[in-house]
């Protein structure tokens, strides 16, 4: 744990492509606590626990989505009412996937991060840190992720690719991403909010059917 610790905080002027190479080094069975991954990270380690937090969407399994939302959302309240730093209760913290998930998923968006590495980059960053800015992203965490643990078809990687693009913002420091994953959320909550609505209206529709 020392040793990822570590990593942490020599990885504190680093991009996320930098700071996964360097977890993803080391026994692949070895547990990665969510406390350890945000030790050193500042600021940044609201994008960082924001990103291993919305892993479980990318696993092809029931109730990645479920697992995703809620913390997804505990990470918006903390935003929304301005900790300078992720808080995780003590049964949280000391869990975190395995080092063989991350390596997983480090090859998996490698090619799309060494892409987008010349086009992410730390540009009005003083707006990251703006109560408002904090309280906006922070609400729409919250919604994002109470649509994810939702069972929406067909939506689980769509909210999880956007969720992504708000935990890079949150690690690159670009607030040029972050203006732009406000914009998607928005459409992304304004589409899937009705549709969501519309679901759960025929569910209780069928459910006063068979009552």
């Amino acid at each position: 744990m020392h040793d990822d610790a570590d990593r942490g905080a020599n990885s504190r002027e680093r991009g996320l492509r930098a700071i996964l190479d360097s977890i993803a080094e080391g026994a692949p069975d070895d547990l990665l606590a969510l406390g350890d991954l945000m030790s050193g990270l500042g600021r940044r380690a609201f994008g960082m626990l924001l990103f291993v937090c919305v892993l479980p969407a990318f696993i092809p399994i029931p109730i990645g989505g479920a697992i995703s939302g809620p913390l997804t959302m505990l990470i918006g309240i903390q935003l929304g009412i301005g900790l300078r730093k992720p808080w995780l209760p003590a049964f949280i913290a000391k869990r975190g996937p395995h080092r063989h998930a991350l390596q997983r998923f480090d090859r998996m968006i490698s090619p799309a991060l060494a892409r987008l590495e010349h086009l992410v980059l730390p540009r009005l960053a003083w707006m990251l840190d703006s109560r408002i800015a904090s309280i906006v992203t922070g609400l729409m965490l919250v919604v994002l992720g109470f649509l994810l643990s939702l069972p929406i078809p067909l939506t689980i990687y769509l909210f999880g690719a956007l969720l992504l693009a708000f935990a890079l913002s949150l690690i690159e420091r670009d607030g040029v991403l972050m203006l732009v994953a406000w914009v998607a959320g928005a459409i992304a909550i304004g589409v899937f909010g009705v549709l969501s609505g519309a679901l759960a209206a025929q569910a209780a529709r069928a459910l006063d059917l068979m009552i």
